[in-house]
């Protein structure tokens, strides 16, 4: 295949990263460009954002788009509902208004629906989606949020998901997923059966609730469950519709910002698992890292961050 060259965007975010470390070792990869441009969550600014890319696209003649979609443009939508080795056919669509699956969603739709435009030098546009799973892995974010409040509880992790059932994915393998797609777009012969599809993203990471991903990523180091009680879901789903409705009821004269709502509720309490099985066949996707290596890798990083939250004790005391 002839040289090409590639545009990331959000190039310096938690996934985009991996992706430009796996994108340097394509050997025919002549440049790589990066884009990395901090958008608000408001649901139209990432629509409109998205739009303005796939129209760039057309303009510049660039002949493939892949859209890191998320698994929660799916859902769930009911804690009640269990999708366990959900797949592609079922054609699940979430229907929250929160600006993260509701932007998500919109884009990907717009992504894909852009697929087979006509492009400026007469080509077409080449389009598709992955929907990866809780993406983990060192630099998360969310991760560090979690392993820090927890280092300034006594190691106590603050849990929250005890009774979810989720697939998370690792950050390599998402990545990895993505450099199978921009192959498999430029190919000729798998192009076909790519071209307009989303993917859901997984790996061999074992099946386990939020709060035993983030256990066992970090009891290494001292880290603990909190053994408090829990609310049982659904009066923890009211509550939430309570301080919602306390939330719109007060927004003529105050911006009252609940600490939790139902689609929160609803993330944490569900069972909600996919298959990479289509993948699998289209892209010819197998996780390049294995849970045991996922795992290994990432408890160190925490160890670092452990580390750093040590050094800060012992500056503050002198």
């Amino acid at each position: 295949m002839p040289g090409w060259s590639c545009l990331v965007t959000g190039a310096g975010g938690f996934l985009g990263q991996r992706i430009i470390q796996l994108l340097v070792q394509e050997k025919d990869l002549e440049e790589i460009r990066v884009l990395d441009k901090v958008f608000k969550p408001e649901t139209r600014e990432q629509f409109f954002s998205t739009q303005n890319l796939l129209e760039a696209c057309i303009q510049a003649s660039v002949p493939a788009f892949i859209f890191s979609s998320s698994v929660d443009v799916a859902g769930p939508n009911s804690y009640k509902d269990i999708v366990l080795n959900g797949h592609e056919d079922e054609h699940r669509e979430s229907t929250w208004s929160d600006p993260y699956p509701y932007s998500k969603k919109m884009a990907e739709k717009a992504v894909l629906a852009a697929n087979g435009s006509m492009l400026k030098n007469g080509g077409t546009l080449q389009t598709c989606a992955l929907r990866p799973m809780c993406i983990y892995g060192e630099r998360s974010q969310f991760l560090s949020n979690t392993i820090i409040k927890a280092l300034k509880n006594k190691f106590i992790l603050r849990g929250g998901g005890k009774f979810s059932t989720a697939n998370p994915v690792y950050v390599g393998n998402v990545a990895w997923a993505h450099i199978l797609a921009a192959r498999g777009l430029r190919n000729p012969k798998k192009s076909p059966n790519i071209q307009g599809e989303f993917y859901y993203i997984s790996d061999d990471t074992p099946h386990q609730s939020y709060d035993d991903l983030n256990y066992t990523l970090s009891k290494e180091w001292g880290f603990c469950l909190n053994s408090r009680w829990y609310l049982p879901v659904p009066i923890l789903y009211w509550l939430a519709f309570l301080l919602e409705t306390v939330s719109f009821l007060l927004s003529p004269i105050y911006r009252y910002i609940p600490p939790f709502n139902r689609h929160l509720v609803t993330l944490t309490a569900s069972t909600f698992t996919f298959s990479y099985k289509k993948a699998q066949r289209d892209l010819g996707y197998e996780p390049l890292v294995s849970w045991e290596e996922a795992k290994q890798k990432t408890s160190e990083w925490i160890g670092t961050l452990v580390e750093q939250h040590r050094e800060t004790l012992d500056t503050k005391s002198q």
